[in-house]
């Protein structure tokens, strides 16, 4: 077993916020290896933040952005547990994050859960008339992709991050919840843009 010295717990604790006898039990798994540490804090941290998420959040904020000299406005209302986390930096980081997210974005919903059936209904028989032709096992596979595709457009939860396109929105709220190890949920968000068509 390799010697851990404190200033190897010091740079990992820097890095993923951890705890120090989290950081010095994951160097010792990882037999000193900084980034095998790291990534067994994460999975620890993602598993525990999957704990937490039948936990209830009735705390939290709602947040405004407005953005392009008052031409996009956001309202987002995100939860937590306490309003000691409602009231932590990190916390406020996410919920500004998340409204410039949504601004940039243009997310519809905030999970596929929310989107109507009927309008997945419709897209996937445009998708199908796309491929007609095919075998129909190659055709459900086909317009099950472009299904999942359309979700990852419309759902704030499933976007790419436009801070860190290698994550997901919901990749970052899982590494708050991990982070400030309580249950923090997007409520939901309105945005608007001036000009915008209100036709249904």
């Amino acid at each position: 077993m390799p010697e851990i010295s404190a200033s190897l717990v010091k740079e990992l604790r820097e890095k993923t916020n951890a705890g120090m006898m989290d950081c010095k039990k994951a160097l010792s798994e990882a037999n000193g290896d900084l980034a095998a540490a790291e990534e067994i804090l994460r999975k620890k941290g993602i598993a525990s933040a999957g704990k937490r998420s039948s936990r209830e959040a009735k705390e939290g904020t709602v947040a405004s952005y407005i953005h392009l000299q008052g031409k996009v406005g956001v309202l987002v209302e995100i939860n937590c547990e306490t309003d000691f986390v409602a009231k932590n930096d990190t916390f406020r980081e996410f919920v500004k994050d998340v409204t410039l997210h949504i601004a940039a974005a243009h997310p519809l919903y905030v999970s596929r859960e929310q989107v109507p059936d009927k309008l997945i209904q419709a897209e996937r028989e445009i998708y199908a008339a796309q491929v007609v032709g095919k075998p129909a096992n190659i055709v459900d596979k086909i317009v099950d992709g472009k299904v999942d595709k359309f979700y990852s457009t419309v759902c704030l939860l499933e976007q790419a991050f436009i801070k860190n396109p290698d994550i997901t929105v919901k990749d970052l709220l899982t590494s708050k919840i991990a982070e400030l190890g309580e249950n923090m949920i997007i409520r939901r968000f309105t945005r608007y843009m001036v000009g915008e068509d209100l036709g249904a």
